[in-house]
């Protein structure tokens, strides 16, 4: 089933069933009012949403609503946590070489992960706000919802965590992050709130394409409207989502209503285009000795999407637009 968090007047949003092919939607309030609420209520109503997502794709329920993303936040617009890994070692070697730092043979074992902003998550249509000198890049990528996971998760047992998966822009301000790193402490000013895509879906929905904690799809990423990449997401995925959650529980609980990212999708051929402004810098500058492409600027949109094989979106669409502030207020 597809689900979403319509806006309204508090921080959670509504939650709303979406029908599969993304025309309709109908509040599920009686259900569950929110998706905090599904998510930590999961197993009494999980049965009874997908009912109703059943009688929507019926066209069998009134109160029917046309499906915009303008009105969504973020499916679970306050997530428990929000650890974004390093699933696509190709990516990380190749951001590394943006700053000039070296790529420990660790990093091919054992996936990096930082907590991001959890607390007021973007929906798939709000602006990404930065100023002009902070290098402000997109990075297109796939997230998974928890349920609540036991410390010491095997990667064996990760699977029957996963309740949903979405899309995600973790916007990231390339100028502010190797100082921010040589201080020793991880990401902060550098990484602000990620966007997220219209609806989340259950395993199930994508079952031609998800196999064994990986998506077998290509994101397309378009930058004002010209195709900017289209990289595969099974394709050099070194850790899948089932070995990141197992990474993320090695110590602790995770409580239900984690977000846990792919990290950016990555594929070493790069005739896929990136999916990020810093890996086609970087390129350029290897190919070239100097970046060519500029960091995000105002007016600037990212759209990011996939599509199974028959051409129907199964996300919608994460669309922004860059709005920058002045003077880094």
């Amino acid at each position: 089933m597809k689900l979403a968090s319509k806006k309204n007047h508090t921080p959670d949003g509504v939650l709303y069933v979406v029908s599969c092919d993304l025309k309709t939607m109908v509040a599920a309030s009686e259900i569950a009012p929110t998706m905090r609420y599904a998510l930590d209520h999961w197993s009494n109503v999980a049965s009874e949403l997908a009912l109703q997502y059943e009688k929507l794709n019926n066209q069998a329920l009134t109160n029917i609503q046309v499906f915009d993303s303008k009105q969504l936040t973020a499916p679970l617009p306050r997530a428990t946590q929000w650890l974004d890994g390093s699933a696509y070692v190709n990516h990380v070697e190749l951001a590394r070489k943006s700053r000039g730092a070296s790529m420990p043979d660790s990093f091919w074992h054992e996936p990096l992960m930082y907590q991001g902003v959890s607390d007021n998550l973007l929906g798939p249509c709000d602006s990404i706000v930065g100023h002009q000198d902070w290098g402000i890049d997109f990075e297109a990528e796939l997230v998974v919802i928890t349920d609540d996971v036991p410390a010491g998760c095997s990667v064996e047992n990760a699977a029957q965590h996963i309740r949903l998966i979405t899309l995600c822009n973790d916007i990231s301000l390339r100028n502010l992050i190797a100082p921010e790193l040589q201080k020793g402490f991880g990401f902060v000013q550098s990484k602000p709130a990620s966007a997220f895509g219209p609806v989340a879906v259950t395993p199930d929905e994508i079952s031609d394409y998800w196999h064994n904690g990986q998506l077998h799809l290509p994101m397309l990423i378009h930058l004002n409207s010209r195709l900017f990449g289209q990289p595969d997401c099974g394709t050099d995925m070194v850790f899948s989502f089932l070995a990141l959650i197992a990474h993320a529980a090695k110590t602790r609980h995770l409580g239900a209503g984690t977000l846990i990212g792919s990290g950016t999708i990555s594929n070493r051929d790069s005739s896929k285009g990136t999916a990020c402004l810093v890996e086609k810098r970087v390129l350029e500058t290897l190919a070239t000795g100097k970046p060519i492409t500029p960091w995000l600027t105002s007016g600037d949109k990212v759209t990011l999407e996939i599509k199974d094989h028959q051409g129907h979106s199964i996300w919608g669409q994460i669309d922004q637009k860059v709005k920058l502030l002045n003077n880094g207020h």
